[in-house]
């Protein structure tokens, strides 16, 4: 490749001019130094290198510093921190030396996209995810870092044309599964859709290209429908006064695309492949009023569709979009999607809330970004499970459509959508969470996994004497509330481990033996457990019982024991701090079926490992590590097919018994039952119904409880009851 350095050298100062130029913010004489100053110093320390393409690598963080200075419309520190975004990964250059040149705000912004960057290779995690919460973390420190980070992607996406085929695709179903939400959240609406686009592009290149030319070919039709819905109403807002204009917005090529595949349809029976959006000048205070009258004006001439009205004005999204969304039956019989929104809401919109709000205009707080950077922190510093998992959950949360709800007071919350009861619960406050005993919806008793929707009224009532469990994983989507059960029950295990190590201690001195390491290793060996904490656990909630505590005192000083203690030492087996978790079963989907299933190859999955199922064409279910190599292309391309799946302890899950009692019926009969079970806390009653007919009694139970051992014991407690003559288990 012949390279002309005279004519390279040139374009890169014309780029250097443009991003001046275009940038979206108003640039000081300082602003304009600072950014030189990093300029320079990126030309300088990218000098010889060169990207796959050929071209001078400095072009590549001059695009970026383009992207952040136009499209996102950041300040003159981003641009440079933008600029210098690989200089210290790939160059001479260290941070001390950035922070000395250009100061500490910019050394800052570099330190965290270099922290992000630099990832140690390890097989035994996903990379991709890894970088996900890295990501996330610098958070802490600026949002900067992560919208100069999407930029970064966005023209790494732009210009993958030079790349092997197998990166093209892996680089784009990371964008798909990870950047694209991302930048949804923040806001950055329109890098999110070309991030979806381009990711499409290279996933499924016919599909694309498919769209791409339909939706090119459509272009005159769609002014001319532009056009003739103008003409009615135009007249009518210059009556108004009103300064506006009026455009088309294409839907983007992967929307289109998801419809097709949901829905199951041709690209010709997608109806609404674009909308009409009215933008207008007026004063802050005036933004609502005028809104609602070109609302009037438009539904006057096109009958709405009520069911399709959207106010995001009154109630604006958690990413700060604004905007009033309307459907109506427009020319020629079709319906027609109208945005009305005023400069500011469009320029928020375009920006990014995150970006606009934050750094044009500093002393505005923005809640809404606020609010949910501090949830973020608290899942952060709350998430102990494995990237791809924290990854997976988070995901649920950056892409999820929202709805409005309200607490008792009147307050609005926003939430994810498909967000439960529970989910409400924890979004308040972690202790209301925790404590939840039941919740009121528009004051109706509800069940905890009731899905909630738009408008509805929420009322937590707690408990003190409530503990979250297990079960309750099933009854949440968003990672706050995921992340705070799995802590508060991992904590409620420890502590139950403490006291059956109190139990066991006193069990163990009526058979005459010592509590100490040695007796524990002995039982650990016996009873196959995998650490003591598993031992004091299992003890405390009666899995390990007196039958079989009187079995291993008739083998204590067994030979057998003895043989084993010498093959395997006390410093292998004795870990306090080992998990508690036995893995014996793999159930899949929210049911916790179990099904067939075989292994990939491709990963070799082992019980205990973070997995998922996938279901093939000809070979059933396939289980995949959520480590897997192929796990992100699968998630990404086929999550129609993804079976969540998740190894069990089989003794720590609770199942369903029902009991059924007969006998005499006397005053208080009922309520000695209900208390008798109630005072067990591995017990929980899900339903009961007690009839009586001439004195005798019949009633039906329903528990949920964690194994044989503590139902018999309660069925030996009841059967001591005045009045019960029979129980049989249904």
């Amino acid at each position: 490749m012949i390279i002309d350095s005279k004519t390279e050298n040139k374009e890169i100062a014309n780029q250097y001019k443009e991003l001046l130029r275009i940038s979206y913010q108003s640039l000081t004489s300082n602003d304009k130094k600072m950014i030189r100053l990093a300029f320079d110093t990126a030309v300088e320390g990218h000098n010889g290198q060169r990207r796959k393409s050929g071209e001078a690598y400095v072009f590549h963080p001059i695009s970026v510093a383009k992207i952040v200075a136009q499209q996102i419309g950041l300040d003159a520190t981003s641009i440079a921190a933008a600029l210098l975004h690989d200089v210290v990964e790939d160059t001479k250059f260290t941070l001390q030396d950035i922070e000395r040149l250009l100061g500490e705000s910019v050394a800052k912004i570099v330190h965290g996209l270099t922290k992000i960057s630099n990832l140690k290779k390890d097989n035994n995690i996903s990379l991709q995810a890894e970088n996900f919460r890295k990501m996330l973390l610098t958070l802490n420190e600026d949002v900067r870092v992560i919208i100069i980070k999407i930029a970064d992607r966005l023209h790494n996406m732009q210009t993958m044309d030079a790349m092997p085929e197998y990166k093209q695709v892996k680089i784009a179903s990371e964008t798909l599964y990870i950047y694209a939400p991302l930048a949804h959240r923040i806001g950055l609406y329109n890098i999110k859709t070309e991030l979806e686009d381009l990711s499409l592009k290279y996933t499924e290149s016919n599909r694309y290209a498919s769209i791409k030319k339909h939706m090119d070919e459509s272009v005159n039709s769609q002014k001319n429908y532009i056009n003739s819905f103008s003409k009615f109403i135009s007249l009518e807002l210059k009556k108004e006064r009103l300064k506006y204009v009026i455009k088309g917005r294409s839907k983007s090529i992967y929307s289109i695309h998801k419809k097709m595949q949901t829905q199951n349809i041709s690209i010709d029976k997608v109806y609404d492949k674009f909308a009409i959006r009215i933008i207008y000048d007026c004063q802050r205070s005036k933004e609502k009023f005028i809104a609602w009258k070109i609302y009037s004006i438009i539904t006057d001439h096109f009958t709405p569709n009520p069911t399709r009205l959207r106010d995001w004005i009154s109630g604006p999204k958690s990413n700060g979009y604004e905007a009033l969304h309307i459907t109506v039956m427009g020319p020629m019989n079709k319906w027609v999607e109208v945005q009305i929104r005023s400069r500011r809401m469009h320029e928020i919109a375009e920006k990014g809330y995150a970006a606009h709000f934050k750094y044009k205009q500093g002393e505005q707080k923005d809640i809404g970004i606020d609010s949910w950077l501090n949830r973020l922190q608290e899942v952060l510093e709350n998430n102990t499970g494995n990237a791809v998992e924290f990854v997976e959950d988070f995901k649920l949360n950056l892409y999820a459509k929202e709805i409005f709800v309200f607490t008792p007071k009147g307050d609005l919350k926003s939430l994810p959508q498909g967000a439960t009861a529970l989910d409400f619960a924890f979004s308040i406050h972690s202790e209301i969470g925790k404590k939840t005993r039941g919740i009121r919806v528009n004051d109706r008793l509800v069940p905890l996994s009731k899905v909630l929707k738009s408008g509805d009224q929420i009322d937590v009532i707690t408990s003190e004497k409530i503990t979250p469990s297990n079960s309750w994983l099933d009854f949440v989507i968003t990672s706050r509330a995921r992340s705070i059960i799995k802590s508060s029950v991992n904590d409620e295990k420890k502590q139950y481990a403490e006291e059956g190590k109190e139990l066991l201690r006193r069990k163990l001195k009526q058979l005459k033996i010592n509590l100490n390491k040695k007796t524990i290793h002995q039982m650990i060996l016996f009873f196959k457990f995998k650490s003591s904490q598993d031992l004091f656990y299992k003890t405390k909630i009666g899995t390990l019982d007196n039958t079989q505590l009187k079995k291993f005192a008739s083998n204590y000083n067994n030979s057998l024991i003895n043989f084993f203690k010498k093959r395997i030492g006390p410093e292998k087996i004795f870990q306090e701090n080992l998990s508690i978790e036995k893995y014996d079963n793999l159930v899949f989907g929210k049911e916790k079926e179990s099904l067939a299933y075989s292994f990939a190859n491709c990963c070799n999955s082992i019980p205990g490992d973070s997995v998922f199922g996938f279901v093939t064409v000809n070979e059933g279910i396939k289980v995949h590590q959520k480590e897997c190599p192929n796990a992100l292309t699968l998630q990404s391309n086929y999550a129609y097919r993804i079976l969540p799946a998740k190894w069990i302890d089989s003794s720590s899950e609770e199942y369903s018994a029902i009991l059924k009692l007969t006998g005499i019926d006397h005053r208080g009969l009922v309520n000695e039952v209900t208390r008798m079970i109630s005072n067990n806390s591995n017990i929980n009653i899900n339903k009961i119904n007690f009839a009586t007919e001439d004195q005798y009694f019949t009633g039906i139970i329903e528990l949920s409880v964690q194994n044989k051992n503590i139902l018999n014991k309660l069925v030996q407690k009841l059967a001591s009851v005045n009045g019960i003559d029979k129980i049989v288990r249904e």
